[in-house]
């Protein structure tokens, strides 16, 4: 863009990690950005802030823990923020007893009260599995083929049925595959080699993202009507089928609804426990303290978890993607299509399941994209990435 051209205006939908990365981004290549955000603050789900009791660091949304095997992303969040090393260690509770999570040999081994090495263990779940099932379908086939009924319902199928509010049977195979086994003791939750936690909290590395002479922050505001009349762009992170009023029939989302509690000590002795049995009510608890370890706190912070099936009014997190969800999605893509000047980002723009790192590098992307299309004086497509290849 010329420095003597008058900086074409964008407008951002969204304060979490899409709207903020592209802000940053855009601000920084010369245009002239407005964020709206509808919240009285700005991170999206991943706001965090301070406890004024405890002192504890709270994550308001539930826990975001950072990892990423995406070097250019880790790279990135450093530079707007100090990231301490943290690795998420997550228990569970099945039956009264703790196991460790995700299943490893040491949660084998206590499952089912043996001392099995790698190669026993491994040998034992093989026999298990359900080898009738060749090409599985749904949640529960998946677990059923690796892993058998017995680590299945353990650990999976309660949970599971609370956390997405149905059976597993009727889940899509996908879900599970982000659930690993282990026939290890490696009780890291997560295989990426990057991974940690901001020093202060992420709400300080939204504050650096938006901390630009050109990008002005409306906080409690909607995106304007007629954005796309006085915008070059608008780029929404906002909910796809919200965007259109919901003309193609709702999305289906899952909220989570936290009980906060303070006390004295150490309630739990680790930052995250589920609870994997349907009939405890709650799908984990987390001990925000324990997500800083380099703090020390006499006292504590937890969060209570509940899923339950979101309603317009409430706060989306995870899109179920269904078979009728996904015929609903193709149709707001066509929609979509023909809007023009709007870009759908994010996990609520596109209606997919996405991390913070992915959120990040499909943000930088369309961000870029943007600057080369308007260089060449070229339309910006509706989405970057394809919601139905999530």
């Amino acid at each position: 863009m010329s420095n003597n051209s008058t900086p074409a205006r964008v407008a951002i939908a969204g304060a979490g990690f899409s709207g903020a990365v592209i802000a940053h981004k855009l601000a920084r290549a010369g245009f002239r950005v407005d964020v709206f955000e509808k919240r009285d603050h700005i991170g999206g789900n991943c706001f965090t802030y301070r406890d004024s009791e405890t002192r504890v660091m709270v994550h308001q949304y539930g826990p975001h823990i950072f990892h990423t095997n995406r070097e250019d992303v880790w790279a990135f969040v450093n530079e707007l923020s100090v990231f301490r090393p943290y690795i998420n260690r997550v228990k569970a509770v099945s039956q009264n007893r703790v196991y460790s999570l995700p299943v490893n040999l040491h949660t084998i081994n206590q499952l089912y009260d043996t001392c099995l090495n790698p190669a026993e263990a491994k040998a034992l779940i093989e026999s298990e599995a359900d080898h009738t099932i060749t090409d599985p379908q749904t949640f529960e086939e998946q677990a059923l083929r690796f892993v058998g009924p017995r680590l299945y319902k353990a650990f999976l199928y309660g949970y599971t049925k609370k956390q997405w509010g149905c059976e597993p049977s009727e889940l899509p195979a996908s879900i599970l595959k982000r659930l690993p086994v282990r026939f290890n003791y490696d009780d890291n939750y997560f295989s990426h080699p990057f991974q940690g936690m901001p020093e202060e909290g992420y709400t300080p590395l939204f504050e650096a993202l938006l901390s630009h002479p050109d990008i002005t922050l409306h906080l409690g505001e909607t995106l304007p009507k007629d954005h796309r009349q006085c915008y070059a762009q608008t780029f929404f992170s906002g909910a796809l089928d919200a965007y259109f009023d919901y003309q193609c029939g709702d999305l289906g989302y899952r909220s989570l609804r936290f009980e906060m509690a303070r006390g004295e000590g150490d309630y739990q002795g680790c930052a995250v426990m589920n609870y994997c049995d349907f009939d405890v009510p709650h799908t984990r608890v987390t001990e925000h303290k324990h997500f800083a370890p380099w703090e020390t706190h006499e006292k504590t912070v937890t969060f209570t978890e509940y899923s339950f099936a979101a309603g317009r009014s409430d706060t989306p997190f995870y899109p179920i993607r269904l078979a009728a969800d996904k015929h609903k999605l193709a149709k707001y893509m066509e929609l979509a299509r023909q809007a023009a000047k709007v870009t759908f980002v994010g996990r609520l723009g596109t209606y997919r399941y996405l991390d913070m790192d992915q959120t990040i590098h499909e943000a930088l992307l369309a961000a870029d994209k943007f600057i080369a299309c308007h260089k060449l004086g070229e339309a910006m497509p509706a989405f970057v990435v394809s919601p139905l290849g999530g």
